[in-house]
């Protein structure tokens, strides 16, 4: 049985109690958060876990086995350092840390302590976004054009990071995920109206190898909730939509035909269409499940196997990576930065 300490017990904190602390292969040893009314609700909830307001007092707990961290990401990279180099194996959320120097630093760390360090970046284990992935790895849609992200929302407004390190984390991961690379430059924009330097709304542009371009609109300065996806590709176009429950993936048989059945002269709309072909739209079964459930048993998993997580300090850090890129370009009036570090 894993004994695990979590720190960390608000937003999200309370998913990940829950889901650790399921008596099978781990139980929730600690509860660890410097607000004492978060602190009585876990103790009204789960009587049997313990609870303190000092990380300390979980990290230096010779019976845990591991440390699951859900604070803000400044606090990120002191909290895990010291849970790696007290023994502990770690989940951290998303993102790793707030800079690729320490991101880097807590990989060696992990590395040389034989830990598993492994980050949450739970889209990753959403059942549709493996779909996707299954269908990119059977070529099914074709050399990959570009992919469409729009995450947006009303809230919650971060304060300690901007709209791209709170919600473009989320859809980096899945392109990198999704493509096997990491992007090789990136540009873009953003407005800061609620908080002064904090961008509440960041529209980037990121270029992928084999001229793949991932454009991402991410902003929690908005009426309407949406997580949507759209990969064109030469064959074949993919929209994913998380909102969508019980049809989250249609995969559409449309392309624009090859030079060779084109007509030689475009001179109306309707030969225009003769070009482009528009086939039969697929809506695959999705397996239902719950993308944080699969994502903490397979950080279970990994310590109890020595298996290499999916998400993994080194595939944290280069979502951190992208994250800089775009905070430079930001910076510079949208200017192409290069991914690097």
């Amino acid at each position: 049985m894993l004994k695990v300490g979590v720190i960390g017990a608000g937003h999200w904190g309370p998913n990940l109690i829950n889901n650790f602390h399921n008596h099978q292969k781990s139980e929730v040893a600690w509860v660890i958060d410097r607000d004492p009314a978060r602190l009585e609700r876990v103790q009204l909830r789960f009587p049997d876990i313990k609870v303190d307001a000092e990380a300390e007092t979980a990290i230096g707990d010779a019976d845990v086995d591991a440390v699951v961290i859900a604070t803000p990401t400044s606090t990120h990279h002191p909290l895990v350092r010291a849970a790696l180099e007290a023994g502990k194996h770690v989940m951290v959320e998303k993102p790793i840390t707030d800079a690729v120097d320490t991101a880097n630093e807590l990989v060696a760390l992990a590395e040389k302590a034989g830990r598993v360090l492994m980050v949450g970046h739970v889209f990753v284990y959403n059942a549709a976004v493996q779909r996707v992935k299954q269908y990119l790895d059977d070529d099914a849609l074709g050399r990959m054009y570009y992919i469409s992200m729009v995450r947006t929302n009303l809230g919650p407004i971060r304060v300690d990071v901007n709209s791209a390190w709170d919600l473009a984390s989320h859809d980096i991961s899945i392109a990198n995920y999704w493509l096997d690379a990491e992007p090789v430059s990136v540009s873009g924009i953003g407005g800061a109206w609620i908080n002064p330097g904090i961008e509440d709304a960041v529209f980037a542009t990121l270029r992928y190898p084999n001229d793949v371009l991932v454009n991402m609109h991410v902003s929690w300065l908005n009426p309407r909730k949406n997580r949507d996806i759209t990969l064109v590709g030469e064959r074949r176009m993919l929209t994913f939509d998380d909102m969508s429950i019980s049809e989250p993936i249609r995969v559409y048989d449309k392309q624009v035909a090859e030079q060779t059945t084109s007509p030689d002269f475009v001179d109306s709309f309707a030969s225009f269409r003769m070009s482009v072909r528009d086939g039969d739209i697929a809506i695959p079964k999705v397996a239902s499940g719950e993308p944080l459930r699969s994502e903490c048993e397979h950080f279970v998993d990994c310590v109890l196997s020595g298996n290499a997580p999916l998400t993994g300090g080194r595939e944290g850090t280069a979502v951190v990576r992208a994250l800089e890129a775009i905070s430079r370009s930001v910076a510079n009036g949208g200017r192409e930065e290069a991914v690097t570090g």
